[in-house]
């Protein structure tokens, strides 16, 4: 396993050019966003309050083509994003790149609501609706269609980038974090030597029981909702999105409520520390230059992982959305990273920052990880009741789940662009084998495999993305230049 690591860090360190290079992937996020933001006017300040009327269903057409409607498409695209990213992805943004690593992660949302609009926008644009009457879409069909058939060698880049990435991604680091909460939370109340909490060797893992049991149940409930197809996806998450992000929300909020005097200087420390970290982060050393880079990557890392910007999986879902409209879906998807990181990731990170947690040792060391984020709840709810992480377990298991159901459509869609639909049920086999798997391997080894997944799944995408930027801006200019009215039932 220290060998597999080794290997894994290693190439993350090569995908993300940290330490040893410039960080090319953040050019390449952050430069990309920026230029469609400037391209677009800034679309994504401007149409807020028609993206609103969309998603409200004020335009939707029940007779237009697709699988579901605007706000379940959406719904389905943040159930594959408000998840692990806003509780244990932040917490490892300030584990190892400090406060400031959150500046970082607002960067990559804003300009990401961009991309995020640019994306969509292409995959209803150039989505394929099959003989059945659903839909198929994503980045692998907007490169091979936009740009010609001598891009499809890309386009089956991107695919197998994005089945990879849906094993790491949306799946092995969903069931690690799931199964990790469950070891912190029996640790504090098992004696030491409790069979469940003792590691013994599985597949040549030392692993603690109750992770084994905890990968056994969620691969068996995350099989058991798959086989249903992305319209059970979109019923499911369109409930349960709504409701597990309003119970860790609320509970964020209650946080930043009764330690309000603590919020503007939590604030100061994201930004000042965003160019100037204090030299005592974890696993970091060097210079100044190279504590900047080190809280940049890392933010920027965690934002991508976060609201996946860029990388080209939410398009995903969103080209199953009941529209003639592309531009309409697009408004649609620009709101997933407003949600999910300048909302979500942000309660996260000040109730992290203004409790102290990432600042506590606990057995000798500074948490990491979803512990970490149940540690703040813990403390800053400690005046109402001591079960504030509790919150933490529970979200961690609603968002993992809704995450990996999730990511198993576009897993899905990709097999299928690859290999044609005998290839989706082996798929989904392996995907609930690589569940199980997740749960009982490290931190190090799940995280680095999907962020090397994650980097190298967006590069094609925002290669499109730059290329077909006139076809963007044409589309949008057409649409808006209409006069829209509102769908009367």
């Amino acid at each position: 396993m220290e060998a597999v690591n080794n290997v894994i860090q290693a190439l993350s360190g090569i995908v993300w050019g940290w330490p040893h290079i410039m960080p090319l992937m953040v050019v390449m996020l952050l430069g990309t966003g920026i230029f469609i933001t400037l391209r677009l006017r800034w679309i994504q300040l401007f149409k807020l309050k028609h993206a609103w009327n969309v998603i409200r269903g004020k335009y939707d057409n029940p007779m237009d083509e697709g699988d579901i409607n605007h706000f379940q498409a959406l719904s389905a695209a943040l159930s594959a994003t408000v998840g692990i990213g806003n509780i244990a992805g932040v917490a490892t943004a300030i584990h190892y790149g400090g406060p400031g690593a959150l500046f970082w992660m607002w960067l990559t949302a804003i300009f990401g609501m961009a991309l995020k609009f640019s994306e969509a926008t292409l995959a209803v644009h150039y989505r394929n609706i099959n003989a059945d009457g659903s839909a198929s879409g994503g980045p692998m069909y907007y490169i091979e269609k936009g740009l010609g058939p001598k891009w499809k060698p890309l386009a089956l880049t991107f695919a197998t980038l994005a089945v990879i990435s849906s094993f790491g991604t949306g799946n092995a680091i969903q069931a690690f974090t799931v199964s990790d909460q469950i070891l912190s939370d029996f640790k504090s109340f098992l004696h030491a030597g409790s069979w469940l909490i003792t590691p013994v060797s599985f597949l040549g893992i030392p692993v603690e029981p109750v992770r084994i049991i905890t990968g056994l149940f969620i691969a068996t409930l995350v099989a058991l909702v798959i086989l249903g197809g992305i319209k059970r996806i979109g019923r499911v998450t369109s409930k349960l999105t709504p409701a597990m992000a309003a119970l860790y929300v609320g509970g964020a909020l209650l946080i930043l409520i009764m330690q309000w005097e603590h919020i503007l200087p939590a604030l100061g420390q994201i930004i000042g520390q965003a160019f100037v970290p204090k030299a005592q982060l974890v696993g970091s050393a060097g210079g100044g230059l190279l504590l900047f880079l080190n809280t940049m990557v890392w933010g920027v890392k965690r934002g991508l992982f976060s609201n996946e910007a860029g990388q080209g999986s939410a398009p995903i879902a969103h080209a199953a959305a009941k529209t003639k409209e592309p531009v309409r879906e697009g408004v649609v998807a620009m709101l997933g990273p407003l949600v999910d990181t300048l909302m979500i990731c942000t309660l996260t990170g000040l109730v992290i920052v203004v409790t102290g947690a990432n600042q506590v040792l606990v057995d000798g060391s500074i948490l990491n990880g979803s512990p970490l984020t149940a540690l703040a709840f813990k403390t800053g709810l400690a005046p109402l009741f001591p079960y504030g992480d509790k919150i933490i377990t529970l979200a961690v298991f609603l968002f993992a789940i809704s995450t990996a159901i999730s990511w198993s459509y576009y897993g899905d869609r990709s097999i299928e662009y690859l290999s044609g639909p005998k290839a989706i049920k082996p798929y989904k086999l392996t995907y609930v084998f690589v569940q199980f798997i997740g749960a009982i391997v490290s931190l190090e080894v799940v995280w680095g495999f999907g962020d090397i997944a994650l980097g190298l799944m967006a590069i094609p995408n925002l290669l499109a993305l730059i290329l077909l930027s006139p076809k963007i801006i044409s589309l949008t200019k057409e649409y808006f230049l209409r006069k829209h009215e509102f769908y009367k039932k």
